[in-house]
């Protein structure tokens, strides 16, 4: 039985085999989330304690502790309660990143909230589930005239909001990041089942506007876009980076040299840690560590969606293919990005990479969409263990 979800009214109770296949989805993403952060905290300990001994790897242990911590909260308080709440997430976002102007730039980029003896926060990676969880909202809002949606009435308002945003971000430096977040508005307003002109046109605009501005009055960034295709003829400057991970990938054969036994990590390759862990993947287990890798992030996707196509509410399809999106197309990029397919641009690999932001985002967003599975198969759980708990406590409390 397909559920319908009206706005303003409960959702339909899922059928039973909708929930069971929403159980085994969950459990799948747990496990192949959890496989992926272990297997992202052992590679990262192997790419940076020749640098910097495991000062990286017991940070980015911290920040899984964080990213767990704060995926419970997400998990309990549920994924209804926090779109409801969406725009003032939203506000908040935008704020932070306001403060990161606030802070000295770093590489010619302003994202990062500096805090001494905790470390850098990247606000623009909580942007992007701030604006997962409100074009979750505004399009199921709208969803009822989704027939007479307008570019005016259906695609100003809201996207003008996120854009605002994004805007920000771009400012800040973060050119990645934006692209990355007006993809997963694009395709979040597909999935609403917007008027296709309606996608197609700003993109028709937009992307040529970008680049125009970007070889005019950015030459440096324009050349940082375009070393990837010929990057031997840039080795030594724009494209050093890029030829070293293309090196690093070549040395690894099928096997690769070994775990620990980099040779390109030792000052050779930039960001080997963050951006370029992939490369040294490839290096150190080789074809089949690639791979691995790869059909990870594959899962993760066929998981994702399954989610979203048996969500219980309109809201839950929503959030979830736009979250499902937001790490699939990070992966994708960062893959084409080291491989040499896609221009250079810095995006960390998702659960893989060294970076505390990122890592908690990404598990927040996991955390939503375990929320959206078990909330199709178990409609109130949240509710009932919230319940439990303060039941628990007072019980508790009653008892000293």
């Amino acid at each position: 039985m397909r559920s319908l979800y009206i706005p303003n009214q409960e959702p339909v109770i899922a059928g039973e085999e909708q929930a069971e296949r929403s159980l085994r989805s969950a459990i799948a993403l747990f496990i192949i989330v959890s496989t992926a952060i272990l297997f992202g905290l052992t590679v990262l300990y192997s790419t940076s304690y020749g640098v910097a001994g495991p000062m990286y790897f017991k940070k980015q242990l911290i920040w899984a502790s964080v990213g767990a911590v704060g995926g419970l909260g997400v998990f309990l308080v549920g994924y209804r309660k926090l779109v409801s709440i969406s725009p003032f997430i939203i506000i908040a976002a935008g704020l932070l990143l306001l403060v990161a102007f606030a802070f000295s730039s770093t590489k010619g980029a302003q994202r990062w909230i500096k805090i001494p003896h905790i470390g850098n926060i990247q606000p623009s990676e909580y942007a992007k589930l701030a604006i997962a969880l409100f074009m979750a909202k505004y399009c199921t809002d709208k969803m009822r005239n989704i027939s007479v949606w307008s570019f005016k009435t259906g695609f100003i308002p809201g996207c003008f909001v996120c854009l605002c945003v994004v805007g920000l971000i771009l400012a800040g430096g973060d050119l990645g990041t934006s692209i990355l977040i007006c993809t997963v508005i694009a395709i979040m307003l597909f999935v609403t089942g917007i008027r296709l002109y309606i996608i197609v046109l700003p993109t028709i605009l937009g992307v040529p506007s970008g680049i125009w501005l970007i070889s005019n009055y950015n030459p440096e960034r324009w050349s940082r876009l375009t070393t990837f295709v010929d990057p031997e003829k840039c080795q030594s400057s724009d494209g050093y980076q890029l030829w070293n991970s293309l090196l690093a990938l070549g040395s690894g054969g099928w096997t690769g040299v070994g775990f620990m036994n980099s040779r390109l990590k030792h000052k050779y390759l930039p960001e080997a840690h963050t951006d370029f862990i992939f490369s040294i993947v490839g290096e150190e287990l080789g074809l089949l560590g690639m791979t691995f890798v790869i059909i990870m992030y594959l899962a993760f996707i066929i998981a994702g969606i399954k989610i979203s196509a048996n969500a219980s509410s309109r809201q839950g399809m929503l959030l979830g293919t736009g979250l499902t999106a937001l790490i699939g197309l990070q992966a994708f990029i960062n893959i084409g990005v080291v491989t040499g397919a896609l221009p250079t641009k810095g995006m960390p690999a998702p659960f893989i990479s060294y970076g505390g932001s990122n890592l908690v985002t990404c598990m927040l967003a996991v955390s939503l969409l375990l929320s959206i599975a078990i909330e199709t198969a178990r409609p109130g759980f949240n509710q009932n263990i919230i319940m439990e708990l303060k039941g628990y406590w007072k019980k508790l409390c009653s008892s000293n």
